[in-house]
């Protein structure tokens, strides 16, 4: 657990998923596949700050390193996640290096930022504050998402933020954002994809990215990216019952 923010910045192959189901169920199943992370969605999922201590405590008992998907760039938010004992955030949206270093700030303690102290889950509620900043700002992995036309006009402002571990693209809103959705805007969005991942490296940041089938990540690999999140539990959910489904009922011919 200790070890993964120096998997991360050492570029080492990590496959993790997004966790989007709000019980503790669902990550103990996802935490028991293999996956080298998990990354908690509650950006996207209805997910409470309560649930997502529920969801990190079922994640500890496996020893399977967690991030949070923050919902924006609040650093409440930030600390919120961080206090409930996430191994790091990823943050949505950032599109210019003002925000990339709100994120750090928000992410570190002084001296390297401007996180608040408390009694959280993370310090053991107040029992292990001073073990917890001594080691926090070696541990805490702080990713940033780049998924906007701006962000991409801004990527080389961006990646050169100190403090920065992951830059992680987001293609579907970078699809959107950036006029190349679907087959026609392919070959555009795969060089936008590739001006991100190249200025991570460049800047010596190491670069994820989302994908949604396993076929993607080798693709990816040979550029430059580390840091990869496959799909989600409620995607592998989805696909493998309606797969079984489509099995079944050629079985009754």
């Amino acid at each position: 657990m200790s070890e993964f923010r120096q998997k991360c910045i050492g570029k080492a192959n990590l496959i993790g998923s997004f966790a989007a189901i709000p019980h503790p169920v669902a990550i103990e199943v996802m935490a028991s596949s293999g996956l080298d992370f998990l990354c908690i969605d509650w950006e996207h999922a209805q997910i409470s700050r309560e649930t997502i201590e529920t969801m990190l405590r079922a994640a500890d008992v496996h020893r399977v390193p967690t991030m949070v998907r923050v919902p924006g760039h609040a650093p409440e938010a930030i600390q919120a996640a961080l206090d409930s004992g996430a191994q790091g955030v990823l943050i949505p949206r950032v599109s210019t290096a003002a925000q990339a270093a709100m994120a750090v700030k928000a992410s570190r303690y002084p001296p390297h930022g401007e996180r608040g102290v408390g009694p959280g889950r993370a310090a053991g509620y107040g029992y292990r504050i001073p073990e917890y900043l001594a080691a926090a700002n070696e541990r805490i992995v702080v990713a940033i998402q780049v998924e906007t036309a701006e962000g991409l006009a801004n990527i080389e402002a961006i990646t050169a933020v100190d403090g920065i571990d992951v830059v992680f693209v987001g293609p579907g809103d970078l699809s959107v954002s950036i006029d190349a959705v679907g087959p026609a805007g392919a070959d555009k969005l795969s060089q936008a994809i590739r001006t991100i991942i190249g200025a991570a490296a460049a800047h010596g940041r190491t670069a994820g990215i989302f994908c949604t089938s396993p076929q993607n990540v080798g693709r990816w690999t040979a550029i430059g990216a580390s840091f990869f999140v496959l799909a989600s539990d409620t995607m592998f959910l989805g696909a493998g019952a309606a797969a079984n489904c489509t099995a079944a009922r050629a079985e009754l011919g």
